[in-house]
């Protein structure tokens, strides 16, 4: 029997909206303005986490003391205000195509949901900014919605749970890094889709489990009428 798709899950920064390294802008200045500082690879390496979970790590790795949770929540605490500050500067776009790929799956009866490492508070500016609330989005979730972040499933599992759909294999993932797909494979959706709009290359991308590698979202409809079968 054939699995019809009813929900496509995209990530945020890189996937649906622009990312011109402003996240390990953030991260970077604020781990070096509290006393760690990081290398580019080691920031390149937690993209698609969260957020405050990726900074706890760094840390963690940096320090002996068994609980550095206070430091952590001080620190993630000054890499929000700094990113909301780089966005209010430089301003929050969506990546080229993201509005016509959303306006074609609501066209087809199919559910959009997105899906970051951003905490709400992040997410609600980004939102703001955007006018999410008026392109059709049935759910957005949040790394402080779960328990764990990617590479665990459970933003995706949310999703679902939001949308109302049961069925993990009438879902789609769509994401720009490694912990994306990870998440994805993880979840066990049907459809686990990279683009290289955002963080990760092919290279990376490439050794990751996914069916599909696009340029960008702006590719997501083509795709879907050639290959995919639709609500």
């Amino acid at each position: 029997m054939t699995t019809l798709l009813k929900l496509v899950i995209f990530d945020m920064a890189g996937t649906t909206i622009e990312d011109k390294g402003q996240v390990p802008t953030a991260f970077k200045e604020v781990l070096q303005t509290n006393g760690f500082a990081v290398t580019d690879d080691e920031v390149h390496a937690v993209r698609g986490a969260s957020k405050r979970e990726a900074i706890r790590l760094l840390i963690d790795q940096r320090l002996e003391r068994q609980d550095n949770t206070a430091l952590a929540d001080q620190t993630y605490t000054d890499f929000r205000k700094r990113l909301q500050k780089i966005y209010q500067m430089e301003g929050v776009r969506f990546i080229d195509g993201t509005l016509t790929t959303f306006g074609w799956l609501r066209n087809k009866g199919i559910k959009i949901a997105l899906n970051t490492g951003f905490d709400r508070l992040i997410t609600d500016n980004i939102v703001e900014n955007l006018a999410w609330q008026d392109q059709g989005v049935d759910a957005i979730i949040c790394g402080d919605d779960v328990k764990s972040g990617r590479p665990a499933p459970y933003l995706i599992f949310h999703a679902m749970e939001r949308t109302s759909i049961m069925n993990v294999r009438q879902g789609m993932n769509v994401g720009d890094t490694v912990r994306d797909l990870q998440a994805g494979f993880h979840a066990g959706v049907k459809f686990n889709v990279a683009v290289l709009s955002g963080a990760h290359s092919a290279e990376q991308l490439s050794e990751e489990p996914h069916t599909h590698l696009l340029s960008s979202v702006a590719e997501l409809p083509t795709l879907l009428q050639g290959e995919l079968p639709l609500s």
